[in-house]
């Protein structure tokens, strides 16, 4: 049975507010920040911020301060520190600090999932079966349990004990996959990691995308190369994404476009031919149906507010 949190649980408070203690002693300010421990990034952010658009690879984000909201698709999550949140597979997302102050800035932690581990656990704990026909999304929220919070604060406060590292901290990393599997969405995780299932095979698709954004997108050869017939990748890649292969394939581009216009500074047209659209009509059309403006409208916002 899981023993969820209830927001006035003194144990818990105690717990989180250790948490908070710990990642404002790690870290130097606001950002991501990479820790000793490598799977573990401690994230700090001191006030509400705009929508920011990125690639998300599989991992845990349990918050411990704060608020955010992600936007996969048309379709939006909120979650607090009694929620966390899960990515199974690589998704363009948005997200959003909405709850953040200096007096209490949201914090986050967030460990990156190894697929390998994942079914590594799974042959390991033999958790009942993921059915076949499982259709949830890559990404979800579920309420965050006692012996969750209790393996997470377990695996921060060994960045203060260094030499304790190398030994303990793989133990921590693998108890709090094992609580994801044993949970009641963990069969979505278990899924993703099946060599041979149709969610692993998606995946394999999805990660091929993601080397060949730029390539144009045939699905029957795309579906070939994963062993699937052209309609189950069509169905499962949507389950899993909230997006068409087509769609996934577009936001890639579109940010990926955007990161060249912003950091390295070239020309609109020159950005869209490089990740692949040879109308600059259709590239600018797009572009602004997915950041709200135009890409000279949007980069002027961005640089006005860098």
């Amino acid at each position: 049975m899981n023993s969820f949190i209830s927001p006035s649980s003194d144990e818990t408070s105690a717990q989180r507010a250790e948490l908070a203690r710990l990642v404002e002693g790690a870290v130097s300010g606001d950002g991501m920040h990479p820790t000793a421990i490598e799977p573990l990034h401690l994230i700090r952010c001191a006030k509400p911020g705009e929508m920011t658009y990125g690639l998300h690879k599989p991992a845990l984000c349990v918050i411990v301060q704060g608020g955010k909201e992600v936007r996969l698709a048309d379709e939006l999550y909120r979650y607090d520190p009694l929620h966390y949140l899960v990515v199974s597979v690589t998704l363009p997302v948005a997200g959003c600090v909405i709850r953040a102050s200096s007096d209490e800035p949201y914090i986050c932690i967030r460990l990156d999932i190894d697929p390998s581990l994942i079914a590594g656990l799974v042959a390991d704990a033999n958790p009942a079966p993921a059915p076949e026909d499982t259709a949830g999304r890559g990404l979800y929220l579920d309420r965050i349990d006692a012996p969750l919070l209790d393996a997470t604060l377990r695996l921060v406060r060994l960045l203060n004990n260094p030499k304790d590292i190398p030994v303990l901290a793989p133990l921590a990393v693998r108890e709090i996959f094992y609580r994801l599997l044993c949970g009641p969405q963990g069969h979505h995780l278990q899924a993703v990691a099946l060599q041979g299932s149709q969610s692993h095979r998606v995946n394999d698709a999805i990660e091929w995308l993601n080397r060949n954004y730029v390539e144009p997108l045939r699905i029957d050869e795309l579906a070939r190369r994963v062993n699937l017939s052209s309609s189950s990748l069509h169905h499962r890649f949507k389950a899993l994404t909230a997006m068409s292969p087509l769609q996934y394939q577009k936001q890639l581009r579109l940010q990926e476009a955007r990161r060249l216009l912003v950091a390295e500074g070239l020309e609109v047209s020159a950005a869209g031919y490089r990740v692949g659209y040879e109308s600059p009509s259709q590239f600018s059309r797009e572009y602004s149906r997915l950041f709200g403006a135009s890409p000279v409208k949007d980069l002027a916002r961005l640089r006005s507010m860098a």
